[in-house]
């Protein structure tokens, strides 16, 4: 069968070359990008809820290998979810009155285990271990953008 030389084509799609991306913000390399995430408080995960996206604020912290790490209530929705899924984590930082800033965007598998029990001398948490665990979001891809008015 010929295609009818009047209908309309279809719109074209353009690749990039391996190894080439768009243009936009500027990256940063891993070892930035981990250092700016390091000096954040919060950050958001993003996960999948009966293969709906769910994204929530937590506070957090990095590993020595980069590897982002949160707490949570044992059996919480949150907990239950992520285990052994591959999930999403970004935290960012923007200055409204220049217009720059950043986000780091890290992707991995994580990893629900049981919290580790508190070192001596840190305050007490109002929930006891066993009902915390502790989630590791593994850093597989660890992506970084300067941000700026120019886009």
């Amino acid at each position: 069968m010929n295609p009818d030389p009047q209908a309309p084509s279809a719109p074209s799609v353009q690749v990039e070359p391996e190894g080439r991306r768009p243009p936009g913000p500027p990256e940063l390399d891993r070892t930035g990008a981990l250092e700016l995430l390091a000096g954040a408080a919060v950050g958001r995960v993003v996960y999948t809820v009966g293969a709906l996206p769910a994204v929530l604020p937590v506070p957090f912290r990095l590993d020595a290998a980069g590897g982002v790490l949160l707490s949570a209530r044992a059996g919480s929705e949150l907990a239950r979810a992520v285990d052994g899924a591959v999930v999403a984590f970004e935290a960012d930082e923007w200055d409204g009155t220049d217009g720059t800033g950043w986000c780091v965007t890290v992707l991995g598998r994580a990893e629900v285990r049981p919290a580790p029990a508190p070192a001596p001398g840190d305050a007490p948490d109002r929930h006891t271990d066993r009902e915390r665990v502790l989630i590791r979001v593994g850093p597989e891809l660890v992506v970084g953008r300067r941000l700026t008015t120019e886009g």
